[in-house]
């Protein structure tokens, strides 16, 4: 995981951890803070999947610059790693983004562009989401978005989206393009409604 966003965050590492180390999987994660490797291009190139948490997205890609892992995860992309994220690690992906960066502000943010076109998540979590996005992408100020819910992902190969899923019923995500609010997904329940 690369916790960036948060700060490396102790108290969301040790949620991290908890969650995963419970799964078939080896759980690792990068702190650009307290670096625990000299070679960050070694570690991230050796991991099946790269996980991108939630924070200031703006602080992140900052940070990532410097430190040279954008240029390293887009090494991951082309080498077919498995790439992932919540909030600031679903905008990362794309050209653009809808942040929350700013306190008392959702603006747009240049991110690393592996996925074309802009990203909004938490579209139905906070209101001024849907007020402004829409009328970013309509003045050119966004490129066509795609807004997902709260509890809701959307999976990617290579640039196409394949699925949409959702763990509470009704989460979806749908296109803002300059004709307006596109209808929404079906996105896949994944759970049970018992």
């Amino acid at each position: 995981m690369l916790p960036t966003a948060q700060g490396d965050s102790d108290r969301y590492l040790v949620r991290f951890y908890e969650q995963f180390t419970h799964l078939n999987c080896a759980p690792t994660h990068l702190s650009l803070f307290r670096p625990h490797t000299a070679d960050i291009a070694d570690f991230l190139l050796s991991q099946d999947i790269i996980f991108v948490g939630c924070g200031n997205t703006k602080s992140m890609l900052t940070l990532w610059r410097e430190w040279g892992v954008d240029g390293i995860l887009k090494q991951a992309w082309d080498q077919g790693i498995v790439l992932s994220g919540v909030s600031a690690g679903s905008i990362c992906w794309f050209e653009q983004g809808a942040t929350d960066s700013i306190p008392g502000k959702i603006l747009p943010i240049n991110a690393m562009g592996f996925l074309k076109g802009a990203v909004c998540p938490h579209y139905d979590g906070q209101p001024e989401r849907a007020r402004v996005v829409p009328d970013y992408v309509a003045r050119g100020d966004m490129k066509p978005c795609l807004a997902i819910d709260n509890s809701c992902a959307v999976r990617f190969v290579n640039d196409e989206i394949v699925d949409c899923v959702s763990s509470i019923p009704g989460r979806t995500a749908r296109m803002v393009t300059a004709d307006g609010l596109q209808p929404d997904m079906n996105s896949r329940f994944l759970g049970s409604e018992g």
